[in-house]
């Protein structure tokens, strides 16, 4: 088990940003009822995979999960409440962070064009914490290019036939459904992929290999050979899956983006305490002018990846049919600004800051990778510069 400091520092990080015009009253209760459960984490970091799986029975027996699922009622996915969540589970752990986020983006499409029967029969589980969910769309050959993805589905009387391979799924090999991105040949490229849910145990369903990573996560390679799944677990209409998964990742690519945030907030309070504690030659480290110069920056960044997340999230919430440019924005912002706070952090503690086990050491290892999933930076570069083409043209 790593040192009980990994788990949530014991005073509450500034809450002042809950007074921004982007929030309502709800997401301040919400926030402080995330913030009470987060507090009271134990989590042990030995076993990755018992890991999640307790964090998931954990956050849904206290309700956390609620938000990763269209509700009883047809509430819709709130993207601030999300963003919230993940900001400060990320800020008291990674990992729990993780075990909620993957939740949502894992059954993000049912949520958001699943039938009446497919949300019944998988959103109260995942929201309880009953079930564990992933999202498995990036192929060997493809990463980033989704149009790319060569493993196929085909129709065979009322089923469907599944064969190709999945990498970098996260939840691979724990998880209890999938949402599954297949060529069903419709179209060429974007226009020919579908969606469906599958689980695990299915014949020709395989983990064929568990990836091991600088911050572990329960990661996998999966391989489907000749897996029969009824027609009736498709998500939408056939040639849909590109759509579908845009869609997901429009929504949930804000939430990387506070998670991002909320480990940039918690490497500032970290590196604030350390400052003020640490004395070099009879004075605070606060002191040198330097050190005030990286404090600043720090806040800086943290403030303004804020901005940019709860920006996103809110122009979705209120209606937007898309936010792919505010999205991509708070994503590329916040994992790099996030990336250079930590460092900053780990620069000011010194030796210390790269001793195993540290918090500025964990948070380290855990950002490296939001630089890079669900759009790497250089995409999201990308996706910007070809909005605002789009833009200019639109005025033309």
């Amino acid at each position: 088990m790593e040192e009980d400091e990994n788990n949530g520092d014991d005073d509450v990080a500034d809450q002042s940003f809950l007074n921004w015009p982007f929030f309502e009253d709800k997401h301040r209760a919400w926030a402080a009822e995330v913030e009470a459960v987060a507090a009271g984490l134990d989590v042990d970091h030995g076993d990755t995979d018992a890991a999640c799986r307790a964090l998931v029975a954990t956050l849904g027996e206290a309700g956390v999960l609620r938000p990763t699922g269209e509700g009883e009622g047809g509430d819709a996915l709130d993207v601030r409440t999300l963003c919230l969540s993940r900001e400060i589970l990320a800020r008291h752990d990674g990992l729990a962070d993780f075990a909620f986020a993957m939740q949502g983006l894992g059954t993000g499409a049912i949520s958001l064009f699943g039938t009446a029967a497919q949300k019944a029969t998988w959103l109260p589980k995942t929201r309880s914490g009953a079930a564990i969910a992933a999202f498995a769309l990036t192929e060997p050959q493809s990463g980033s290019d989704v149009a790319n993805s060569t493993m196929t589905a085909v129709r065979d009387g009322d089923d469907y036939v599944l064969n190709g391979e999945k990498t970098w799924i996260s939840n691979g090999g724990i998880a209890d459904v999938y949402t599954l991105f297949a060529r069903t040949g419709e179209a060429p490229g974007a226009k020919g992929l579908s969606a469906f849910i599958v689980t695990p145990d299915l014949p020709g369903f395989e983990v064929v290999e568990r990836l091991e990573t600088i911050a572990p996560h329960p990661l996998a390679t999966l391989r489907f050979t000749d897996v029969r799944i009824p027609a009736s677990a498709m998500i939408g209409a056939p040639g849909q899956g590109f759509r579908i998964a845009m869609s997901v990742l429009d929504v949930f690519r804000s939430t990387v983006a506070a998670a991002a945030l909320g480990f940039a907030r918690r490497a500032l309070d970290e590196a604030l305490v350390r400052v003020t504690e640490r004395h070099v030659q009879g004075a605070p480290l606060f002191d040198l002018q330097m050190v005030q110069g990286h404090i600043a920056d720090m806040a800086l960044d943290v403030d303004a990846a804020a901005l940019l997340v709860y920006r996103a999230a809110w122009t979705k919430d209120k209606g937007a049919a898309r936010v792919t440019r505010e999205a991509a924005m708070a994503k590329l912002f916040s994992t790099e600004a996030a990336q250079g706070v930590i460092d900053k952090a780990v620069q000011l503690f010194g030796g210390e800051g790269v001793r195993s086990g540290a918090v500025v050491e964990r948070l380290y290892r855990e950002i490296r990778a939001l630089r890079i999933y669900e759009g790497a930076s250089d995409v999201q570069r990308v996706v910007i510069a070809r909005q605002a083409m789009t833009a200019l043209e639109g005025k033309a």
